[in-house]
């Protein structure tokens, strides 16, 4: 299945997180780091991007960025491809350096903007790259050295930050440093890093339970705030919701889809899930593989460990799949 587009305007607000892949590390020392700032310092000041909050992990990397005139894939193209080959011939590497896709989640500015630049500057503190907050003022592979003004990161834009806490820079900072005290005890915060509302209703438990008590509501993983923004976030970028978070808000799962098409199909339950190969059989399978990817937005690594089959066996039953369900025209209620 296709991807789904980033979503990005003028002025949206954007948590990117860049892992290495596997998990491996992506700064192996000081210089390494010192090259990515440059980049990024660099890439901001001819995009025209502003960047509040950062933070760099030995194997991922947290932004806050604002997107100017110019889109944020014009920064992160320049950035990540530049950084990876000169990681890869300095340490004499080749092969991809990062995971996938960086992760980017457009943000909802009033509710999360300052919690984000708390979240994202904690993260040494989490990480146990530094012992405790007096050390993380010191810190320079962070953002929150420059706000407390430690370095000077002339391509940070401190004084949006600053302006929320004081007018004066030396109370700002007082200010500032205790909202970043006050959120060590909030350990990880999982629900800043997207799903629109999914995370703030508590998960798929709390989702249903809102659409039991016929409440209305939005989602999706690249976005983060309430109801209102994530509609007008997608009206705005001419979408609706991914396939499967509609299905599955309205109950459909494997399991449940595997049922449906039993009864269909007029086969025994769970066959389709079973190692029976006849032809009545391997047509419900078929027509269950396009149904999962097609309608509900599994991936195919999900539909074959369902079916305990390869994925290259489910990509040869999703074209049989596709013709079944057309000339059956089967769809879901």
């Amino acid at each position: 299945m296709p991807r789904h587009g980033r979503i990005d305007f003028p002025g949206a607000l954007h948590h990117v997180i860049i892992r290495g892949i596997n998990r491996a590390e992506i700064f192996r020392d000081d210089s390494d780091r010192r090259d990515f700032l440059y980049r990024l310092g660099a890439g901001l000041k001819k995009t025209g991007l502003s960047c509040y909050a950062w933070a760099l992990i030995p194997n991922h990397v947290h932004i806050l960025l604002r997107t100017g005139s110019l889109p944020m894939t014009d920064l992160m193209r320049s950035l990540l491809t530049g950084y990876a080959m000169h990681f890869n011939r300095r340490h004499k590497r080749v092969g991809y350096l990062f995971q996938n896709r960086y992760k980017s989640i457009l943000c909802e500015e009033k509710r999360y903007f300052l919690q984000l630049v708390r979240y994202i500057h904690l993260n040494p503190l989490r990480a146990g790259l530094v012992p405790d907050l007096p050390a993380l003022n010191i810190y320079p592979w962070a953002g929150h050295s420059t706000i407390m003004g430690e370095y000077n990161e002339d391509w940070q834009d401190v004084r949006t930050i600053m302006s929320h806490f004081g007018a004066d820079i030396q109370e700002s900072r007082k200010n500032y440093f205790n909202f970043i005290m006050d959120g060590i005890a909030d350990g990880r915060r999982t629900d800043l890093t997207g799903g629109g509302l999914l995370r703030s209703y508590g998960g798929w438990d709390g989702v249903f339970s809102k659409k039991n008590k016929g409440e209305r509501w939005r989602g999706d993983e690249r976005i983060l705030g309430d109801s209102d923004f994530v509609q007008s976030v997608l009206a705005k970028a001419g979408e609706r919701l991914t396939k499967r978070l509609e299905n599955r808000v309205s109950g459909w799962d494997l399991l449940s889809l595997e049922e449906y098409v039993e009864n269909l199909c007029d086969i025994d339950k769970m066959s389709i899930s079973s190692k029976r190969r006849d032809r009545l059989v391997s047509r419900a399978r078929s027509a269950f593989s396009w149904l999962a990817i097609g309608e509900l937005g599994y991936s195919v690594g999900e539909v074959a460990a369902f079916l305990n089959i390869t994925p290259p066996a489910v990509s040869q039953a999703l074209r049989r799949g596709r013709t079944i369900v057309e000339e059956r025209g089967i769809k879901l209620p």
